[in-house]
């Protein structure tokens, strides 16, 4: 292995993502914290969207969703997920690679209280990714659940968080002529050492 300086150093790779997206956070324009989270459905075909990445832990990363959402029940179906972040300001990105749970404890209502009203009533009313007449249908079921909910609505228990600790994380950065800069950290599987390589561009 290469000696790594910079940008790369250490050997804790949740320390090196966290001061890159504390970094993103001073540069980027909208989301610094958006992933392109990708599953698979049953079929093996595979899909991907953005959702917004809300902790990195000591071991994992965690974001938020609807578990009868798509993206729900896939990563319920396989237990793994892949995701990249990438940042047009800094010229960098991580790639993700691991197995899933939910995270579906006091953590997930602490973070479900810390969002808007708003937020959390349309997390009831939403059916996610099923079939909508219309987004005055929508906004009629907005105002169903705030009648019946009040101000201060419990965490639904088909919303929560998923947690995704990975068996491989990338590191990227652009370079001079397409001569990036790339080191991966690969362990066999989650209770396993990291092994560090720097990768050709």
């Amino acid at each position: 292995m290469s000696e790594r300086s910079g940008i790369f150093s250490g050997d804790d790779p949740f320390v090196i993502a966290r001061a890159w997206l504390a970094e993103a956070e001073a540069s980027e324009p909208n989301d610094p914290n958006a992933i392109a989270l990708s599953t698979v459905d049953s079929d093996g075909l595979p899909n991907v969207r953005m959702v917004l990445l809300k902790e990195i832990e000591d071991a994992a990363f965690v974001f938020y969703t609807n578990y009868d959402s798509a993206k729900g029940r896939e990563l319920a179906a396989s237990g793994k997920a892949a995701f990249v972040m990438h940042w047009k300001s800094l010229r960098r990105q991580i790639r993700v690679r691991g197995t899933v749970e939910r995270e579906e404890g006091p953590q997930a209502d602490a973070y479900y209280a810390s969002r808007s009203l708003q937020s959390r009533l349309g997390a009831w009313a939403s059916h996610q990714s099923q079939p909508l007449s219309s987004r005055a249908a929508l906004m009629a079921k907005v105002a169903a659940k705030t009648a019946l909910l009040g101000t201060n609505p419990s965490r639904p228990p088909f919303w929560g968080g998923f947690r995704i600790t990975p068996v491989e994380i990338e590191f990227w950065a652009d370079g001079a002529f397409r001569l990036h800069d790339r080191y991966v950290w690969r362990r066999e599987n989650t209770n396993s050492q990291w092994k560090i390589e720097r990768l050709s561009p």
